[in-house]
């Protein structure tokens, strides 16, 4: 065992001077490896006589137990010393400037939403809210849709699964069904505008299966076609940011008004541009007209001692007109280049008194 006792010296020795992670692991190789110095000298132990290899055994288990311990302690001082080592190259320099970063930029369709608010909150209109999934009743039946109106069909709206009651649920498809539930929580008189998201199935340059509408109802003793016309007046002078546009109504019919009307704007379609304002064309903006007298009875009024007027456009809409967006589908293609182009800085906050854009 004279030879195990020096071989143990040497080993220990080497393994105190090993002064990398990758040096100390060849010393754990040639000694304890399946072909190490030590592991030989563990197998030649079945040449001997029984007592003489277990001393011997013995011997050389207290050898290797101490050739472990040492690597083993080596090993965490080599690697504290590399981390160390790491730590100090890879310092942060927290004198370097911060990467610029691009700002954001408000969607039109929010800037135009803003705008719309701001205008009708001069006139006294309050805003209302309502769910997007709506009943059959909120969304056609007390808007005096008949049951056999095209809208009603499955390739205009979108219906959810049919329930345990037979009843199916549905997207809402315009955002009429706020002026029901408001009016069923209210009593008259009512000034409400009610902006929202729409869902209809179409797609193309006009139309995208969900987009917005906003909506104005007012309800009183009083109101009648004139008030109307003057409320839609102020605002697209007010929207467009132009004096004295023309407007004419002309005959329409929708179900929930009678009478009803399409309303235009005056409008110039010269070298290709469009430019609303006095010219020789007209541009079709919004639908409108008195609250038919079963839509005020679904919502539990008299029509004998109330009457109103009810409006609708699409938000996307006037914001194309507006600010010469050509694609209604862009608004909703998450492109961070058009949004770029087209949107508006946090601080454009749209006032009637101070400007609704930049």
């Amino acid at each position: 065992m004279e030879n195990a006792n020096v071989l143990r010296d040497d080993l220990l020795r080497a393994i105190g001077d090993a002064d990398t992670l990758d040096t100390l692991e060849s010393l754990r190789v040639a000694a304890l490896g399946k072909k190490g110095s030590i592991t030989a000298l563990m197998k030649s132990l079945g040449g001997m006589d029984p007592e003489a290899r277990r001393q011997a055994g013995q011997a050389l288990n207290v050898i290797k137990d101490e050739v472990a311990e040492a690597l083993d302690a080596r090993k965490t001082v080599l690697a504290r010393a590399a981390l160390d080592t790491r730590l100090e190259a890879e310092r942060l320099d927290m004198t370097l400037p911060v990467r610029p970063e691009s700002r954001g930029a408000i969607h039109p369709v929010s800037q135009t939403w803003e705008e719309v608010v701001a205008i009708f909150a001069q006139m006294g209109f309050d805003v209302a809210e309502g769910p997007d999934v709506e009943d059959d009743f909120h969304n056609f039946t007390a808007l005096n849709f008949p049951p056999g109106h095209p809208a009603r069909e499955m390739h205009d709206t979108f219906f959810l699964p049919e329930r345990e009651d037979g009843t199916r649920h549905l997207l809402r498809t315009h955002t009429s069904p706020v002026q029901i539930r408001t009016m069923k929580a209210r009593k008259p008189p009512l000034r409400i505008l009610i902006p929202g998201r729409t869902y209809r199935c179409d797609s193309d340059m006009t139309h995208t299966p969900m987009f917005h509408q906003f909506e104005g109802l007012v309800i009183d003793k009083a109101t009648h076609f004139g008030h109307l016309k003057g409320c839609l007046q102020e605002f697209v002078e007010a929207y467009f940011e132009v004096d004295a546009i023309p407007m004419r109504f002309r005959p329409s019919f929708f179900p929930f008004t009678e009478p009803s009307a399409e309303v235009d704007i005056g409008c110039s379609r010269k070298d290709g541009t469009l430019k609303i304002g006095a010219g020789d064309s007209w541009l079709e903006i919004l639908g409108c007209g008195m609250v038919h007298p079963n839509v005020l009875r679904s919502a539990g009024y008299d029509p004998e001692e109330v009457q109103g007027f009810a409006f609708g456009m699409g938000l996307e809409r006037i914001a194309m007109l507006k600010y010469g967006i050509p694609d209604l589908r862009t608004f909703f293609e998450s492109d961070l280049r058009w949004l770029r182009h087209y949107g508006f800085s946090a601080l454009d906050v749209p006032t009637v008194q101070g400007g609704l854009s930049r």
